[in-house]
């Protein structure tokens, strides 16, 4: 049950990290354009199975698409998604030129980390929480002790107390990220 529960616990982390990939630094990275989906052929597809993501430098996202048609769909994702970047369309190749980030934006994508982070955290304590109370279940059908109840919702508290703070380490480095210049 401890194993489970911990498995639980290192699938939030998973969904925050990706989640933290999602947002902006002051640099160039194809994690951006994770979440932008592409209607093609009447069917939302994810933009890294339509195109060749890469950056050729800090400031730069190039998409290629494999398929020629689909740049002006590609290009209509870009624009509606919340990123607020414009594409460049050059005939073969997609740029995106990623500006510096203002003060104020880097206060706002700190923000949304937070935001992220705390929802990882509520999902771990849900966690704890089912896996406490299957705990009182297996002690009150006497299935178990009392002590070993009392046991196994102590190292419950501490898995959740370790995966609490792993998600404290990974916001405070994306922090860094974000309002790093």
């Amino acid at each position: 049950m401890l194993n489970e529960t911990e498995n639980q616990m290192k699938k939030a982390i998973e969904a925050t990290q990706r989640a933290f990939n999602t947002i902006r630094t002051g640099r160039a990275n194809t994690s951006l354009l994770d979440k932008i989906m592409v209607e093609y052929y009447g069917t939302p597809t994810p933009l890294k199975s339509l195109a060749n993501i890469s950056t050729p430098d800090s400031t730069t996202i190039t998409i290629q698409p494999y398929d020629k048609g689909s740049m002006s769909l590609i290009e209509k994702a870009i624009s509606l998604s919340d990123l607020g970047l414009t594409p460049n369309n050059d005939g073969s190749i997609i740029r995106l030129n990623i500006p510096p980030l203002t003060s104020e934006r880097r206060q706002e994508f700190a923000k949304m980390a937070s935001k992220y982070a705390e929802e990882g955290k509520v999902s771990i304590r849900n966690n704890r929480r089912d896996a406490v109370d299957a705990v009182k279940k297996q002690e009150k059908s006497k299935d178990i002790s009392e002590d070993e109840s009392r046991d196994l919702q102590d190292k419950i508290q501490k898995l959740t107390d370790k995966y609490i703070a792993k998600i404290d380490e990974i916001l405070a480095e994306k922090e860094k990220d974000i309002t790093t210049v």
